[in-house]
């Protein structure tokens, strides 16, 4: 029996069915009130829960072999961090408890990259123990640095813990649009305005999903493996984009600092219309950043590797298509 947190996630859902796949037995712990219809026809056991609620945890987890903690709050916009941190950290902390009370055999947290300090650009970065909240830009990327030090912490305390860092997630099973996602479908529907230079690494949400099933039976205890796909540029995207649908990217490019200038008429835009701005600070900091993040450690230990690129984004415009994302289907 294994449990997935956060199993409606982008991640989270393609986990699950990736377990059932291969003839797990699978419980998805589900935040009261969550939507759960992208994993309610699949074969698993739904358990109602709070991470933030430890009793919560204890009742899911007993009896349990292997635990995938995935829940959290991913955000590239500062809003209620105070909850981000109560479920991103203190949650995670209750899982670890959880887990040590209720004797689980072994739990894979799903940290991000965005958890390393970052290097100077032109640096690889690559795995390491030593995480420094402080040092990291962006409340998400703090909190899971955080959490990720504190699973550490309780494997020194007895738990048998693997750790994975995803990049930037695209793919399949996105019922909830990331900022990226966004993109690739404005793209397609001939709602991007602009584009922006910039790039970041990202990989397939499948690859993510075996890559974190490969650290759960292969993985050291203790240690932590990064799972990253292709340092992509905007442009790159684009250009993929184009070759599979034969679609022109806008016409109109403005660079990074040009975007920063802008960002308060894109936000107040987005707040007349309802609509989620474009962009945020954070985004475009993630564009400009250090995003060469080394996948070497994974595919040696752990015999992970990532699907062609191309494959990743007709699968994921076919998904969007079957599911209705699509105005001109």
């Amino acid at each position: 029996m294994v449990v997935v947190t956060g199993a409606t996630g982008h991640i989270g859902n393609a986990l699950v069915r990736a377990l059932i796949a291969n003839k797990e037995s699978v419980s998805a712990f589900v935040a009261p009130g969550d939507d759960i219809s992208c994993i309610e026809h699949l074969d698993l056991k739904i358990i109602y829960g709070d991470v933030r609620n430890i009793d919560d945890l204890i009742r899911a987890f007993n009896g349990v072999n292997t635990v995938y903690h995935l829940a959290g709050i991913v955000s590239i916009i500062s809003k209620d961090t105070k909850t981000m941190y109560e479920i991103n950290v203190e949650g995670t902390k209750n899982v670890i408890r959880a887990c040590l009370e209720c004797n689980v055999g072994k739990l894979i947290y799903t940290s991000s990259v965005h958890a390393f300090t970052e290097l100077p650009k032109g640096i690889t970065i690559k795995e390491t123990l030593n995480f420094e909240p402080q040092k990291i830009i962006g409340d998400y990327g703090k909190s899971k640095a955080e959490a990720t030090s504190a699973v550490l912490a309780g494997v020194k305390d007895g738990l048998n813990a693997v750790i994975v860092h995803p990049s930037g997630v695209i793919g399949p099973y996105e019922y909830r649009l990331s900022y990226t996602g966004q993109m690739i479908l404005d793209f397609i529907n001939g709602k991007l305005p602009f584009r922006i230079n910039g790039s970041y690494d990202f990989v397939d949400v499948r690859d993510v999903a075996d890559g974190i099933i490969l650290a759960g039976q292969r993985g050291s205890i203790g240690d932590n493996y990064i799972l990253s796909g292709y340092l992509l540029s905007i442009e790159d995207i684009f250009n993929i984009l184009k070759n599979i649908t034969g679609i022109s990217p806008p016409k109109i490019k403005i660079p990074i600092w040009v975007a920063k200038v802008c960002h308060p008429f894109v936000t107040k835009y987005a707040q007349i219309t309802g609509k989620r701005p474009l962009y945020t600070p954070y985004s475009l900091y993630t564009l400009s950043s250090n995003a060469l993040f080394s996948h070497d450690k994974a595919t040696s230990e752990l015999g992970y590797n990532v699907r062609p690129i191309m494959e990743t984004f007709k699968d994921t415009i076919i998904w969007f298509k079957d599911h209705g994302y699509l105005v001109s289907q």
